[in-house]
C-alpha cells in the first residue's frame, strides 16, 4: 500500500511541476490502479473533482480506456455527463462519451451509454459524440452511436457548419471526408452516390471502377431478391404521448426482437418494421434508450438472443423493474416433443434443440429475474401451419398451446394465436395484425395487458377473417387474474 501511495505522490508532484493541479484520484485513474482508487474513495476523496484542465477523474479513466475503473467510479457517484471546462484537443465543453468516440474506444462507449451517458450532448461548438467519431474516421463507433440513438441529422448539420471547426485549412486534410462518412449511414444510401459525393481531387479511375463494380454487384443481388417494400403509412406510426401518460421508470427494461429476413428459411413479413415501431412506442411510454435492447434480422442470432434475454436482463434488472419482452418472427414446434421454439436468424427448424430458443427456456429465465413484473408479447405462431411459423422437413403441423408452461406469478404472456392457428400480417396496414392492434390499443388509451387483450381480440379475429385466416389472440394467466396489473401506461 505504501508503494501505491508513493507512486501516486510522485505522479501528483510531476503534475504540479507541469502546472497541472491534480489529485490522487486523478493519478490513480490515469494509471488504472483499482486498489488505490478504492482506498482514496474510502478516505472521502471527491469522485467528481476536476484538475486544472477541467477534467474529472472519470474523463481521465475514459482517455486511458480503463473500463473497470470507469465502472467503479460511476458506481461511487461519478457524473457520467460532466463537461470539460477548458479547451483540450479541440474538446471544449465536451463529455467523456465524446472523448471515447474521438478515440474510437468501443467498449468504453458501450459502458458509458449503458450507464446513462447523453448520446446527443453537444460541446461548445455544437458537436456531438457522433461528430467526433466521424471527424476521426471511427466507423465502428459511428455505427454504435447511431444504433443507440445518436442523431445523424444533427451531426451532419454540425459538420456542414461553416465556422464550426475554427481551424485553418491546413490543419486537417480533406475536410469533406467526415461528412461523407456520415452520409453513408443515411437510410437508403446507395454506393453509386459516392461518385457524386467524393471530392474530385481524390477520386481516381481505380476508385470509379471499384464503385461501379460494387454498384453492379449490389444490383445483381437485389434482382435475386424480392423488391424492397415502401413502408406503409398507418394511423399508429407516430407514437406520441403526454408526459402524464408515461408510466415506465428508470429501471424498466425492454428486449425487442424482430426477424424478417432469415438466413436459410422464408421471411416473416413486416417483423423488422414491427420491432422498430415497438421500440419507438417503448421510448414514448418512458423506457430509457439505454434500457432498450433491440435486435433485428442478422443481428438476432441465437447467441445474441441468449445474451439479451439471459445476461443483459439479469445484469440490469432491479427489484422494482418492469420487464417488457417482444418477439416478432417465426416460431416452430419440435416434431418429436411438441415443444415450442422461437426461431433465431440462424435457426434451423430441423435442429431446433440446438439452433432454436424454446418458450420453456424463455419463461424459466424470465421467472428467475428478481423483478416486479414481466410482460411477454409474441407475434408468432408455433404450429408449423404457416404464417409466422416454420416446420421441420417432413413433419406435420401440430396442435399446441403457446403457453402450456406454468408461469411464475409475476409474468403475463400475450400471444398472437391459439392452438393450431397462424399469426398473419396485413399488406394494407404494413404490420402483423396482432402487433398493429396491440399498438393501436396503447395509442387509444388502454393501459393494462388485460384491457389490451379484451380490446384487440375481436379486432384481430375480424381482420384475420378478411384475410381468410383464423386467428385469435391468447393470454396467460386467465384475463380475470390479470385485472389491474401489468400496466404499460398511466
Amino acid at each position: 500500500m505504501r508503494r501505491i501511495f508513493l507512486a501516486i505522490s510522485i505522479f501528483i508532484a510531476l503534475g504540479l511541476l507541469a502546472g497541472c493541479v491534480t489529485t490522487g484520484l486523478h493519478s490513480a485513474a490515469t494509471i488504472g490502479d483499482i486498489n488505490a482508487i478504492n482506498e482514496l474513495l474510502k478516505q472521502g476523496d471527491d469522485v467528481n473533482a476536476k484538475d486544472s484542465f477541467g477534467k474529472t477523474v472519470l474523463m481521465l479513466a475514459v482517455e486511458a480506456g480503463h473500463t473497470e475503473v470507469i465502472k467503479l467510479l460511476i458506481d461511487h457517484g461519478a457524473n457520467v455527463n460532466p463537461k470539460l471546462s477548458s479547451f483540450d484537443s479541440g474538446l471544449a465543453n465536451g463529455t467523456p462519451l465524446m472523448r471515447a468516440a474521438q478515440k474510437g474506444k468501443i467498449e468504453v462507449i458501450k459502458l458509458l451509454i449503458d450507464k446513462g451517458a447523453d448520446v446527443n450532448a453537444k460541446d461548445l461548438n455544437g458537436r456531438t459524440a457522433l461528430v467526433w467519431a466521424a471527424w476521426n474516421r471511427r466507423t465502428e463507433a459511428i455505427k454504435l452511436l447511431i444504433d443507440n440513438g445518436a442523431d445523424l441529422e444533427v451531426a451532419i448539420a454540425a459538420l456542414e457548419g461553416t465556422n464550426v471547426w475554427r481551424m485553418p485549412d491546413w490543419f486537417y486534410t480533406d475536410h469533406k471526408q467526415p461528412l461523407l462518412l456520415l452520409e453513408k449511414f443515411k437510410p437508403g444510401f446507395k454506393p453509386e452516390q459516392e461518385i457524386a459525393n467524393k471530392p474530385s481531387k481524390s477520386i481516381s479511375k481505380e476508385d470509379i471502377a471499384e464503385i461501379v463494380k460494387t454498384t453492379i454487384e449490389g444490383t445483381v443481388k437485389a434482382q435475386k431478391k424480392e423488391p424492397e417494400r415502401t413502408p406503409v403509412i398507418s394511423d399508429i406510426n407516430k407514437p406520441v404521448f403526454a408526459a402524464s401518460d408515461k408510466l415506465m421508470s428508470d429501471n424498466d427494461l425492454a428486449v425487442i426482437i424482430g426477424i424478417e429476413g432469415y438466413q436459410n428459411i422464408p421471411k416473416s413479413d413486416f417483423s423488422y418494421d414491427d420491432a422498430k415501431l415497438v421500440k419507438e412506442y417503448a421510448k414514448a411510454l418512458g423506457f430509457k434508450e439505454r434500457n432498450i435492447e433491440l435486435i433485428t434480422d442478422e443481428k438476432a442470432t441465437k447467441s445474441s438472443i441468449e445474451k439479451s434475454l439471459e445476461a443483459w436482463l439479469k445484469n440490469k434488472a432491479r427489484a422494482d423493474s418492469k420487464v417488457f419482452v417482444y418477439y416478432s418472427g417465426h416460431g416452430a414446434p419440435d416434431a418429436q416433443t411438441g415443444e415450442a421454439y422461437l426461431v433465431p436468424y440462424d435457426g434451423d427448424p430441423n435442429y431446433l434443440n440446438v439452433t432454436g430458443y424454446s418458450l420453456k427456456r424463455l419463461y424459466d429465465n424470465l421467472g428467475k429475474l428478481q423483478v416486479a413484473e414481466v410482460i411477454v408479447l409474441l407475434d408468432s405462431c408455433f404450429s408449423g401451419a404457416g404464417g409466422r411459423s416454420v416446420l421441420a422437413q417432413g413433419a406435420r403441423p401440430l396442435v399446441m398451446m403457446t403457453t402450456s408452461t406454468v408461469l411464475p406469478a409475476n409474468i403475463a404472456v400475450l400471444s398472437a394465436t391459439q392452438g393450431s392457428q397462424i399469426s398473419t400480417s396485413s399488406p394494407e396496414k404494413g404490420h402483423g395484425i396482432f402487433t398493429y392492434y396491440f399498438l393501436k390499443a396503447i395509442k387509444d388509451g388502454k393501459k393494462t395487458i388485460a384491457d389490451i387483450y379484451e380490446y384487440i381480440k375481436p379486432l384481430v379475429e375480424d381482420e384475420a377473417k378478411q384475410l381468410n385466416v383464423q386467428q385469435s389472440p391468447s393470454i396467460s394467466p386467465d384475463v380475470e387474474k390479470l385485472k389491474g396489473r401489468f400496466s404499460l401506461r398511466k
